[in-house]
């Protein structure tokens, strides 16, 4: 019995080093717990697949951008904290470029009025040379300068974006926008009309509408969620390949040791050019396909704290690991930014609290005469500001017990070929010869 319970043990094992068993039992119990805990608490089926559709698409965007920093620093060592500079870069001259070229209605501002692919490539584009122009003069810097410039370069997106001078401008004659802090409204079609109007979708439709009860704006929001999730699949296709090529190896290098990278003939300065860029794009994309759908667009959504949740789910998964990426997206999402607003809602169905104190101090003079209950009314009111103080708690205990992530620094082989065995050695060991 113990030797099949050994044996058991070493397949369960070995089937566990399969990345895409990780991604598919990790991502499975989140899946199933946020299910039973609605179905525990009476909740519709249609609402409980709507919020893990919600769920889904933004482990999808935060994978991506996890996946993009990860060949940055994971790689290569190169320390961007400016990531929502990127993005903005990305989604604005997207919109800039699809929006019609006749501001009608409530759109003030005009636009290039190219085709929804076309402008979607010109903002990768555009997120790529931002990186570029960025990468150029601050690589010569140090690691701790490198980043200052980046953040410095999100917060000079990010203000010039309000400002008055790019409220509407004219580039070669061409009248364009980014809307000031009013931001930008979407005044295209749907970018998924190509594939909301074919005629399979509709049975998408019916079928969700049989199975969950959703109707066509619901569906086409899942629709658009299994979309994301095939685009995460492809950058971490070309992101593992990327890594596993020679240009990855080199990368790897200059994470370990620059000098000596460059002691064999190296240029590292145009591999971390070409990373940068590489990462910027992926950067920009992912920027694009997370708000290009909505009504509009506002500077407010690239606040410095969208750089903070990516550093998060980063270190959750680990450096240098693109499956680290993806389930650390994946628990940041779950656990510390949907979670908590999840929890605040269950609770609110079964503990009905009353008025919240104003002020924090109000909240906390109560208990000194025995009287939490002020105090809990006050901190379910505030839930959005101790969502922060979880998020950083989390990341103390995270650094503090374990650094590395849960998928950090794996072991990776320099070569394409296994060096763990000589040619022959299988063929000449019945032999008990020596290919030597």
């Amino acid at each position: 019995m113990s030797t099949n319970t050994t044996d058991t043990r070493a397949q369960l094992e070995s089937l566990w080093e399969h990345d895409a068993v990780k991604i598919l039992a990790v991502f499975g119990a989140i899946y199933i717990t946020y299910a039973l805990i609605g179905l525990a608490l009476g909740y519709s089926v249609d609402g409980i697949v709507n919020t893990l559709r919600r769920m889904t698409y933004l482990i999808a965007v935060y994978g991506m951008v996890t996946l993009a920093l990860n060949l940055h620093w994971g790689y290569t060592g190169l320390f961007n904290i400016g990531i929502a500079g990127f993005m903005a870069v990305g989604l604005y001259v997207t919109m800039m470029l699809a929006k019609p070229t006749d501001p009608a209605g409530a759109a003030q501002y005009a636009g290039l009025g190219l085709p929804m692919p076309v402008a979607i490539v010109g903002g990768v584009v555009a997120a790529g040379l931002a990186g570029l122009i960025v990468a150029i003069p601050a690589l010569r810097l140090r690691a701790d300068y490198f980043a200052i410039t980046t953040i410095a370069f999100a917060e000079i997106v990010r203000l010039g974006i309000t400002s008055g001078a790019l409220q509407e401008f004219s580039l070669l004659g061409i009248e364009l926008g980014t809307g000031g802090g009013r931001g930008l409204i979407r005044n295209y079609g749907d970018p998924m009309n190509a594939i909301f109007e074919l005629e399979a979708f509709s049975s998408f439709v019916d079928l969700t509408n049989s199975l969950f009860g959703f109707g066509p704006t619901q569906a086409r929001a899942l629709a658009y969620s299994i979309v994301l999730v095939l685009v995460l699949a492809g950058i971490y296709w070309l992101i593992q390949r990327t890594s596993r090529s020679p240009f990855g190896r080199v990368l790897k290098a200059i994470r370990e040791d620059e000098e000596a990278a460059q002691s064999l003939g190296k240029n590292t300065n145009h591999f971390k050019i070409k990373v940068f860029v590489l990462g910027c794009a992926l950067m920009g994309l992912a920027g694009i396909l997370w708000r290009f759908r909505r009504t509009g667009v506002t500077p407010h959504a690239f606040r410095p704290h969208v750089t903070f949740y990516i550093w998060i789910a980063l270190i959750i998964g680990g450096a240098g690991s693109n499956t680290g990426s993806v389930l650390g997206s994946g628990l940041f999402v779950a656990i510390l930014f949907e979670g908590p607003q999840y929890f605040r809602r269950l609770v609110d169905q079964v503990v009905t609290f009353g008025d919240a104190p104003n002020t924090f101090a109000g909240s906390v003079a109560p208990i000194l005469s025995g009287d939490p209950a002020p105090f809990v009314r006050y901190t379910f009111e505030e839930f959005t500001t101790l969502q922060f103080v979880l998020m950083g708690v989390a990341l103390i205990l995270l650094m503090h017990r374990r650094p590395d992530g849960l998928l950090g620094h794996r072991e990776e082989t320099a070569a394409a070929i296994p060096l763990t065995r000589r040619p022959g050695d299988e063929s000449t060991a019945g032999r008990g010869g020596d290919s030597s």
